[in-house]
C-alpha cells in the first residue's frame, strides 16, 4: 500500500511540473505575443502615418481646365501617388477663411491664390530624398509654378520612427532572452524529477536518442498546449483592446493575426523542443553522484 501511495503521489507530482511548465511557458509566449502584436500594429500606425505625407502642386493662373485635367490624371497614374485631389482658386478661398475665421477677401480686388492638386503619396516614397526626386521632375511642367512639401516635418518623423524601431528592437531581444532563460529553467526543473528514471533506462542499455525521444515529444506538446493557451489570453486581450480602439485593433486583419499567431506557436514549439532536448541531454552526461 506505501508503495501505491508513494507511486500516486509521484504521479501528481509529475502532473503537477508538467502543469507548471505549460503554466510557466503560456505566461512567456503571452508576454512575447503581446509585445509582436505591438510591434506589428505599430508598423500599422506608421504606414498610416506616412500615408499622411504629400505634397502641393501649386498651379499657374493661365492653366486652361483640359490642361489641369490631363496633368491631374498624368499624377493619378504616377506609381507614387495614393490620391490627388484638385483645390481650385474658388475653394482655396473658403479653406483660408476658414481657417483664419474672417472674410480677408474684403480687403481684395483679386484672388491672389493659386489652384493647386493635394497629392498624398505611397508609403515606399515618403520620404524627403524620394519626394526631392518628385519635385525636380514635375518642376519641369511648364503648367506648374511649385511644388511643397514639408521637409522638416518628413525628417522628423522618420527620425521618431526609427529611434522607435531601435528601442522595440533592444526590449525585444532582451524580453526574449529573458523568456528563453525561464522557459528553459521550468522545464529543466520539470525533467530534474525524472532524472533518475533516465538514468535507469540509459544503464539497461537504452540508446541516448531512444530515451530523449519521449521527452522531445512530451516537450513539444506542451509548447503546443502553452502557444494555443497564449494564443487565447491574446485574443482576450484583443477583444479588450478593441472596445476602447475600434478603428486600430480589428479581428479582421487576418494578416497580422496569422503572423502573430504563427510566431506564438513556432516560438513556444521550438523553445521547449530545444529546451527540452538540452535539459535531457544535460542529465544523460550527468554521473550518478551527482545526481543527489
Amino acid at each position: 500500500m506505501a508503495s501505491k501511495g508513494e507511486d500516486n503521489f509521484q504521479k501528481r507530482r509529475l502532473r503537477g511540473s508538467y502543469v507548471s511548465v505549460i503554466l510557466s511557458v503560456s505566461l512567456v509566449l503571452f508576454t512575447l505575443g503581446l509585445l509582436g502584436l505591438f510591434l506589428l500594429y505599430t508598423q500599422k500606425i506608421s504606414d498610416q502615418v506616412m500615408d499622411d505625407i504629400g505634397f502641393t502642386i501649386y498651379l499657374h493662373d493661365d492653366n486652361k481646365a483640359v490642361d489641369i485635367e490631363r496633368l491631374q490624371k498624368a499624377i493619378d497614374v504616377a506609381e507614387y501617388t495614393r490620391t490627388s485631389t484638385y483645390v481650385s482658386k474658388e475653394e482655396a478661398v473658403e479653406i483660408l477663411k476658414s481657417e483664419l475665421g474672417e472674410d480677408f477677401m474684403q480687403f481684395l480686388d483679386y484672388n491672389p491664390l493659386l489652384a493647386s492638386i493635394e497629392v498624398k503619396v505611397n508609403a515606399d516614397y515618403a520620404s524627403t530624398d524620394s519626394l526631392a526626386i518628385i519635385k525636380a521632375n514635375l518642376s519641369r511642367s511648364a503648367k506648374i509654378k511649385e511644388v511643397v512639401y514639408q521637409e522638416s516635418l518628413i525628417q522628423k518623423v522618420q527620425e521618431n520612427l526609427r529611434i522607435a524601431g531601435i528601442v522595440m528592437l533592444v526590449f525585444s531581444s532582451l524580453l526574449l532572452i529573458v523568456a528563453i532563460a525561464l522557459i528553459n529553467n521550468s522545464i529543466r526543473l520539470s525533467i530534474y524529477s525524472r532524472r533518475f528514471i533516465i538514468k535507469t533506462m540509459q544503464l539497461v542499455g537504452a540508446t541516448q536518442p531512444f530515451i530523449r525521444r519521449p521527452f522531445v515529444r512530451r516537450g513539444i506538446l506542451h509548447g503546443v498546449y502553452s502557444a494555443l493557451i497564449a494564443i487565447l489570453l491574446i485574443m482576450g486581450v484583443m477583444y479588450y483592446l478593441q472596445q476602447i480602439l475600434p478603428d486600430l485593433i480589428q479581428f479582421q486583419d487576418i494578416e497580422i493575426l496569422a503572423y502573430l499567431f504563427a510566431f506564438v506557436m513556432a516560438l513556444g514549439i521550438i523553445i521547449s523542443w530545444v529546451s527540452t532536448s538540452l535539459a535531457v541531454r544535460k542529465f544523460l552526461r550527468m554521473r550518478r553522484n551527482k545526481m543527489y
